[in-house]
């Protein structure tokens, strides 16, 4: 199959030179970017051919750090005003009755929701597996098939309960003998690294409250033995810190030192609550962070100090987190607040919109380590493809920068994706898929499950 996009107004390539071409070319054969240019292209069958007038074309984004099942959970009123412990106290009882519809029909609803701001890689932290269901990642698969978009999982998970110190209720808890044993699984029936893969999986204990240090330590041997990421919650709150230091007696940066945890394979959420001394260790060993501004603000988190990280060796990427914490999944609003929210702390020239969009890009392919695939429109590279419509109400006015254009103004979402070769969005609408449908679905499962006790 090939797709020639023509008459492009400007293609923003986000390779090495950070090259931008006016009145460009992109064919795409199959999965993979084959050819790129000015001017007219060459003459050659393809299958099919869009119309790139008025479009601003780069790679697609790729979101580090998400809860699909949150979607179903979103500006319940009674934790709107609520911090991080107590909005998990109250939605721990509710998570209790997930199940393998609640998480297909979410996973559908929140990839959707990312594909139509620009995601085309999505991470998503799946770690509630109630009364020990551990199918629920299969039925998260179906979903992602429904969607089409590229996906590296994390296989989260939760042992440490209320009654062994945690703040989880025993029913969204697994016994760590069982965690190991869909370790297993999951790598083996699911996980394909190999070049272009649609599939991936990493690792991911939920936070330092929710799992023990046994866990922690034998999740890290098995990463190093299969040669896997691993992603955790980090530093987001004030109460995570005191936990910390009143079981370990260290922070909580300090603690991931001592059990092994800082090294090149891990990345992050959050990061908020560290100070200097944090960011040189992390430096150090090369992590990766998922920076998450919306959440970190609906909840009152505060601040992470991205200004001070980004001239360090810590990858940056952007995360959603769940929308719950956060109540939407647009990466394009993140990116936004993500520039924005730095300027808040350290002055108007904190952060560029470029360096956001570089963090939405680039950095979270970084994280991932499949750079060598993705984040730039370059030959050879995969065809993970956006496109903006620069005609559009929001972008007048904005004529001597539209890259920039896309963090500073109201970008509303992409006119078109195309993600490993696929067309997904095209004119503005989904190809292949009825959102309403879903939509009706998924609002009916939240009404279940908001009505039990």
């Amino acid at each position: 199959m090939k797709i020639l996009i023509k008459n492009i107004q400007l293609i923003a390539t986000f390779n090495q030179q950070m090259e931008e071409i006016k009145n460009g070319w992109i064919l795409i054969e199959n999965n993979i970017i084959k050819n790129l240019g000015t001017g007219d292209p060459p003459k050659d069958f393809v299958y099919e051919e869009i119309d790139g007038k008025e479009l601003l074309i780069m790679p697609g984004f790729i979101n580090v750090h998400s809860h699909f099942f949150q979607s179903l959970f979103r500006a319940i009123p009674e934790i709107q005003n609520a911090n991080l412990f107590n909005w998990l106290s109250y939605l721990y009882n509710k998570w209790k009755y997930i199940d393998e519809e609640a998480i297909y029909i979410s996973t559908i609803i929140a990839t959707l929701e990312l594909i139509k701001s620009g995601v085309t890689t999505t991470v998503d932290h799946l770690y509630v597996f109630p009364y020990n269901n551990n199918y629920l990642i299969d039925a998260e698969l179906e979903g992602i098939k429904t969607t089409k978009i590229r996906f590296y999982g994390t296989r989260g998970c939760m042992s440490l309960s209320k009654k062994d110190g945690g703040i989880a209720p025993d029913s969204v808890i697994q016994k760590e003998s069982d965690i190991y044993e869909d370790y297993e699984r999951i790598i083996k029936q699911f996980h394909i690294n190999q070049k272009f893969s649609m599939c991936r999986f990493a690792l991911a204990p939920c936070s330092l409250f929710t799992v023990t240090e046994n866990i922690m330590k034998e999740t890290l041997k098995f990463a190093e033995k299969y040669n896997l990421l691993l992603h955790m919650h980090l530093g987001e709150t004030k109460d995570e810190y005191n936990f910390c230091i009143s079981k370990f007696n260290l922070k909580p940066v300090d603690y991931m030192d001592k059990i092994g945890w800082l090294n090149d394979r891990v990345w992050f959420a959050h990061l908020v609550n560290i100070d200097d001394n944090d960011i040189e260790k992390l430096s150090k060993a090369k992590v990766g962070m998922a920076h998450c501004p919306t959440a970190n603000m609906r909840l009152g988190d505060g601040i992470a100090p991205v200004y001070k990280m980004k001239n360090t060796s810590i990858k940056i990427g952007i995360g959603v987190d769940g929308s719950a914490s956060n109540d939407t999944g647009n990466f394009l609003k993140e990116m936004r607040n993500a520039m924005l929210l730095q300027r808040v702390q350290y002055g108007a020239d904190a952060i560029t919109a470029k360096e956001a969009l570089l963090f939405g890009i680039k950095g979270g392919a970084k994280i991932l380590k499949i750079d060598n695939e993705v984040s730039s429109i370059e030959i050879g590279k995969a065809a993970d493809i956006i496109g903006f419509k620069l005609n559009q109400l929001e972008f007048a006015g904005a004529i001597s920068d539209f890259i920039s254009a896309i963090i500073f103004c109201d970008t509303k979402q992409v006119d078109l994706s195309i993600i490993n070769g696929n067309i997904i969005i095209k004119n503005s609408n989904f190809l292949n898929i009825d959102e309403k449908k879903y939509i009706e679905k998924h609002n009916s499962i939240a009404k279940k499950y908001l009505q039990r006790l």
